[in-house]
């Protein structure tokens, strides 16, 4: 017989609400517009010694420290080849092409995305939960699903799987 575990976290205060725009077919520029995001979590693992593939409150914790840094802020990607984001003490400008938009820096977070999508989202926040996770708990998942919704039921999904070196060879 063989078992496998995993658990899944979501909770009403997983959420945040950000302003964000998209690009895209390559030179197409959403207008600038806000979603109220939710954000869950699934974590697949053997147990450990106390019975859990890891502490949801851990994770809980986490994830909650993540989208409380994304809460009510203005979304903008670095890494996107045609949106130039640039930043001085007091201030972020954005432009993509013609278009240019000037916000508070305390308002902005820069994100090393290329696209402000929520599987770009989910795929950002997943890699810092794995992060937190072999950092500080000593957890090496052998898979992470982290989801972000950002219109009650249009979620983006990033799947990570471990990778062993019988895989790898």
């Amino acid at each position: 017989m063989s078992e496998k575990y995993h658990l899944s976290i979501t909770k009403d205060y997983l959420v945040f609400s950000a302003a964000h725009f998209l690009t895209y077919d390559g030179d197409i520029c959403e207008r600038l517009h806000g979603h109220n995001y939710r954000v869950t979590a699934e974590i697949h693992g053997p147990l450990d010694e106390n019975h859990y593939v890891v502490d949801f409150i851990a994770v809980r914790d986490t994830l909650k420290q993540i989208v409380d840094e994304l809460d009510h802020r203005m979304l903008l990607p670095t890494e996107h080849p045609l949106i130039i984001v640039t930043a001085d003490a007091s201030s972020v400008e954005a432009v993509f092409r013609e278009r240019r938009w000037v916000f508070p820096l305390e308002d902005c977070v820069l994100l090393p995305i290329s696209n402000t999508t929520t599987e770009r989202l989910a795929q950002l926040i997943g890699k810092r939960l794995l992060k937190t996770l072999e950092q500080k708990l000593d957890v090496r998942p052998d898979e992470l699903k982290l989801a972000v919704d950002e219109n009650h039921g249009q979620w983006g999904v990033w799947h990570y799987r471990a990778t062993t070196n019988s895989q790898n060879a």
